[in-house]
């Protein structure tokens, strides 16, 4: 048996089956006359009322149209969406390890134009050298359980990280400055990342720059959260990265992002940061 998902992923649905069951009370009929409405069991409005069973798009918008309310149906599905993709995610780590995470990112990675990265905890995927992702992997395997699948994990997302030196993708990358301090790994590893990291600074697509911890904060630090062009946002949970697709929620984390960019240093500044690092991480 696998664990019961997580907190997270379950307080998705049951906010999607709350806001469900709203619109039968607003609209004033029971869970009878909805199934009658959308020619189902009443035991299924039941189900999906109680967030035992996750909608489908079509049955979300069935229920959307016998509560006269067919206007919330655009978030509704959203919402139900990034819950769902969300519990995959969950459920594809504990059976498969992490390698399938890696390459299931793949293909949004090539059809995303622009990335927006934000790290708060380590350096982002993108730039990790294979010794520093070995190290972080390992412990996150370690910690959750999963199957001992590291090297091929490593091997895959080295791969998936070619999108960086390819020429049709730009990147805006964040870091909080203690990204840099917490030492993943053996000393050498440590500091053979942050030199990659200084090389990242000339790479001719990506656009690199640090939070300092002196900073006069304008936006609090935040988990780590990467958009994806406009459409979607991954943000970093302990269990899983929580996919949100609703054009309310990627605008919050723009919002974020531009206010976070605001307390950054870059260029010099930047390279100043990941230099002292470097040489603390070898001492």
């Amino acid at each position: 048996m696998y664990p019961h998902p997580s907190a997270d992923v379950q307080r998705a649905r049951d906010a999607v089956a709350a806001r469900l069951r709203e619109l039968r009370l607003d609209a004033g009929i029971s869970g009878r006359e909805l199934a009658v409405r959308c020619g189902w069991s009443e035991s299924k409005s039941s189900r999906i009322e109680n967030a035992r069973t996750l909608p489908s798009d079509s049955d979300l918008r069935a229920w959307c149209a016998a509560c006269h309310a067919d206007n919330h149906a655009a978030d509704l599905i959203a919402a139900n969406r990034q819950s769902g993709e969300a519990y995959v995610q969950w459920r594809r780590l504990q059976r498969t390890g992490l390698r399938r995470l890696q390459e299931s990112g793949a293909s949004l990675y090539e059809r995303t134009s622009r990335f927006r990265v934000y790290c708060s905890d380590v350096v982002p995927g993108f730039l990790q050298t294979p010794e520093y992702a070995t190290a972080l992997l390992a412990s996150i395997a370690a910690f959750r359980g999963t199957p001992d699948d590291v090297k091929e994990a490593v091997a895959a997302r080295m791969r998936r990280n070619r999108v960086v030196r390819d020429g049709k993708h730009r990147f805006f990358i964040l870091l909080e400055e203690a990204v840099l301090r917490h030492r993943i790994g053996e000393p050498d590893t440590m500091a053979a990342q942050l030199n990659h990291l200084l090389e990242a600074t000339a790479f001719p697509h990506v656009a690199l720059a640090v939070i300092p911890f002196t900073a006069e904060r304008t936006v609090w630090p935040l988990p780590t959260f990467t958009i994806f062009d406009t459409a979607r946002v991954h943000a970093d949970s302990l269990d899983a990265a929580v996919t949100l697709v609703q054009p309310s929620q990627v605008d919050l984390y723009s919002r974020a992002f531009e206010g976070l960019a605001r307390d950054a240093v870059r260029g010099e500044g930047a390279r100043l940061l990941i230099s002292r690092a470097a040489e603390s991480a070898r001492q």
